[in-house]
């Protein structure tokens, strides 16, 4: 490239520098002054007290933080192009990664929070809500865990009628007919069954009626979440439903009735009481207890499996105790600021987008410097250098001449005559009233 060339990009970009110097400072102020509104409406949350205080308080630290983010970048942008050595360079763009780890901690989580700090605490009420309603689900479904035992203890029950009703009407197990030891043992048997399962099937009514009033808890809890207007008072309303829903389930947890059935599966075996024999003679009093004996295993076997079944349903997960814990703006949009991340982008750029214009200097000096120490002091001259240059020059000659002792003139004509040419008085210079000296090596600086 010639010098010629190269002192033309040099002068036009150091016009551009210049012509955007009052443009860069307004951008500076805009978005501090932005980042400073959005600080307001953060911070307002997270302060307690009157109106007053609170509404002095955020306006003196929004004020705060819009002054220290313009100086911080006007520093930056003033003496980050002027570094000519790598160093130099790297400490400040050093200084500003630290300067804006500190923005984004004093600013922009409280400009996302202005930006979607209600949106954060309506999905902070969402979330609890269904938190909660699988812990409705869950206590619900141990509640009627019982239930599932019904068919074995129907089956149970109807075994030992059928049994005790064919020994009465034709001795299918004794070999002779009518109301014995064994129907009396069988029948026993049976009504154990059936207050067994009567107990179960009336803890069904208990568990569904609080099951349907949890379920209308959780329905106002969902209105609140979806309700529209300010997200304070439906968060207020929200906790007062979980506090009544947690007590819905606790009562859910203690009506379980599988505890009482694990204990009833215990004492078929356990307080087995076998009728005396009723036989008149020995053979059919032989015969009853060897039926008594096989009636005995029977249901140690079925208590055994009512045993483990019970168990089975004792050992699923309990709900644990939950407790809703309220968040302001600020808090919510730190927990689920993954579910945030255009609103993160949006108040971290407000911030930090002048580190942009920091880096643009920077490689816009840089290319200047390199044009010009490229080009000689005479390539550096502009038009306007040299018309300064030259009104200077003759001011200076027709200084010094004025400073010149000038001889007595001679009389007569003959030494006017005798003048030489060149003692001739200078003309006069031009008046130099509204010139200002500049040397040729003087240029102009950048000041944003």
């Amino acid at each position: 490239m010639s010098n010629h060339s190269t002192s033309a990009s040099a002068s036009r970009l150091r016009n551009h520098v210049a012509s955007l110097q009052t443009m860069t400072r307004f951008v500076l102020a805009t978005l501090a002054l932005a980042s400073g509104v959005y600080t307001y409406l953060g911070v307002r949350g997270l302060l307690d007290g009157s109106a007053t205080l609170i509404f002095l308080g955020a306006i003196i630290y929004s004020v705060a933080v819009s002054v220290g983010i313009y100086g911080f970048w006007t520093y930056l942008i003033r003496f980050v192009p002027e570094m000519r050595d790598g160093a130099s360079r790297a400490a400040l763009f050093a200084i500003m990664l630290v300067g804006s780890v500190m923005i984004i901690a004093m600013s922009s989580w409280l400009n996302a929070a202005a930006l979607a700090g209600s949106a954060a605490v309506e999905q902070h009420l969402a979330t609890t809500q269904q938190e909660y309603t699988a812990d409705l689900d869950q206590a619900h479904s141990n509640a009627l865990g019982a239930l599932s035992l019904l068919p074995d203890i129907q089956r149970a029950q109807e075994r030992f009628a059928r049994l005790a009703e064919d020994e009465r009407n034709s001795g299918a197990l004794t070999g002779t007919s009518g109301s014995g030891s064994v129907v009396q043992l069988l029948t026993q048997m049976s009504a154990q069954m059936n207050e067994l399962q009567a107990t179960i099937e009336g803890s069904r009514e208990r568990v569904q009626t609080l099951f349907e009033e949890g379920q209308l808890h959780l329905t106002a809890m969902r209105q609140l979440v979806s309700a529209s207007g300010q997200v304070e008072p439906r968060a207020n309303e929200f906790a007062q439903e979980t506090v009544a829903l947690s007590g819905v389930i606790a009562s859910l947890e203690q009506t379980s009735i599988a505890p009482s059935v694990a204990r009833a599966a215990q004492d078929l075996s356990m307080g087995f009481i076998a009728p005396v024999t009723s036989g008149s003679d020995a053979d059919l009093a032989g015969r009853q207890t060897t039926v008594m004996e096989t009636v005995r295993a029977s249901v140690a076997a079925q208590s055994a499996a009512l045993s483990e079944a019970a168990n089975e349903i004792l050992a699923q997960p309990r709900v644990d105790e939950r407790r809703f814990v309220p968040l302001s703006s600020a808090e919510a949009v730190l927990v689920y600021a993954t579910s945030f991340l255009p609103s993160w982008a949006g108040a971290i750029s407000i911030d930090l987008l002048p580190g942009v214009f920091v880096a643009v200097m920077a490689v816009v000096m840089a290319a200047l410097r390199r044009n010009e120490d490229g080009l000689s002091d005479a390539d550096r001259i502009t038009a306007a250098d040299m018309l300064r240059s030259i009104e200077l020059h003759e001011t200076l000659a027709a200084a010094r001449a004025a400073r010149q002792p000038v001889a007595a003139p001679e009389t007569g004509p003959d030494a006017v005559e005798a003048r030489p040419a060149a003692q001739a008085p200078p003309p006069a210079a031009p008046s130099s009233e509204n010139v200002t000296p500049l040397s040729l090596n003087e240029r102009k600086r950048f000041e944003p």
